[in-house]
Parts: C-alpha cells; sequence; structure tokens
C-alpha cells in the first residue's frame, strides 16, 4: 500500500456520499488531507469498539485509536490513545497545562461532539477542542480512529491526525 501521503482521498466526492457522509469525512475533505474509509459490520452487543474494529479490519489493536473527551481546569479536551491502554489523566492535565483532568460523561462527550460514543472521531466536531495524541501514535505509517459512526473507520497517517486537530504528541497513555 502506498504511503496515505502519496495517495488521494479514497472517499467518493460529496455528491457519492451523500447518505455516508460524516462530519469527520466533510472536514477532511475540505481540508484537502488524505484519509481512507474503512468500514466493518458493527455488532451492536459489543461494548469494546477497539477491539471489535481491530478484529473486524485484521488490524493490530494499538494502530486503532479511541477518542475520549476530559474536562479540566482548562476546560474540555481531547485525548487521543490507541485503544490497547487507556488515558493516563494525570498525563493529560500535564499536557494540557492544568492541575487536573477527569473523564467527560458520556452525555456530554456525545452532546458537545456531535457523535455517539463508539463513534465519536477527532475530526469535524462541533467545537474544535484543545487535542493531545498520544506519542505512540505518531511512530506507525497510518493509523485508524473513528469516522463518526460506530463501524465507520477512517485510516489516516498521525501527521494527519495532528494538521487536521491542532494536537499535540504527548505521552498520554498508560497500559491497561
Amino acid at each position: 500500500m502506498a504511503p496515505l501521503s502519496a495517495q488521494k482521498n479514497t472517499a467518493p466526492t460529496l455528491a457519492a456520499m451523500s447518505k455516508k457522509a460524516t462530519p469527520a469525512t466533510l472536514a477532511l475533505e475540505k481540508a484537502g488531507l488524505p484519509f481512507e474509509v474503512v468500514a466493518f459490520e458493527h455488532d451492536p452487543s459489543v461494548q469494546n469498539y477497539g477491539e471489535e474494529a481491530a478484529a473486524a479490519l485484521d488490524t493490530p489493536a494499538e494502530r486503532i485509536a479511541k477518542t475520549l473527551l476530559v474536562e479540566s481546569d482548562k476546560g474540555l479536551a481531547v485525548g487521543v490513545v490507541p485503544v490497547t491502554g487507556l488515558l493516563n489523566l494525570k498525563a493529560m492535565a500535564a499536557a494540557l497545562g492544568a492541575k487536573k483532568a477527569t473523564m467527560c460523561d458520556p452525555k456530554v462527550a456525545e452532546r458537545v461532539t456531535g457523535y455517539v460514543v463508539g463513534g465519536i472521531s477527532p475530526f469535524g466536531q462541533k467545537k474544535r477542542l484543545p487535542t493531545v495524541v498520544d506519542s505512540s501514535l505518531e511512530s506507525h505509517e497510518d493509523v485508524l480512529v473513528s469516522g463518526g459512526r460506530r463501524g465507520f473507520d477512517l485510516r489516516v497517517s498521525p501527521q494527519v491526525l495532528v494538521q487536521a486537530t491542532g494536537a499535540v504528541f504527548a505521552e498520554i497513555a498508560r497500559p491497561r
């Protein structure tokens, strides 16, 4: 597979994807950033969305990222970590320059981002929030993040992830 930087968007044009477009794909397309849509049939009985994606897409789980929202004394923010780990809230607070960070209530996360839990994308959120990406994701040629729905992922380079969100890399993940 050619590097993403050498590929054109493999998603159909806006007109062709009217039924499948999400705010995430529209944001990347508008920015002219390369991405690939990778979809699979989501099983509603599955609760671990990242492991489901890894198995369904035959992709190492450390290359699949989850998008999490936190609250801190600096406001809401986004953390992107591999599904193989957990968000280290102390490290996330430090990366934000905050004293403390806590996980955002799922209902608040859905309202703020416009996405359902398990389908929260770092791209195309209702409001652009400060974003921190775990530095372990930087070493991969590409990573998979949610595209705005469960079972609908986007393959992007770590550089596109940072460029599209204004994110910074920091060590914010910890082992399970």
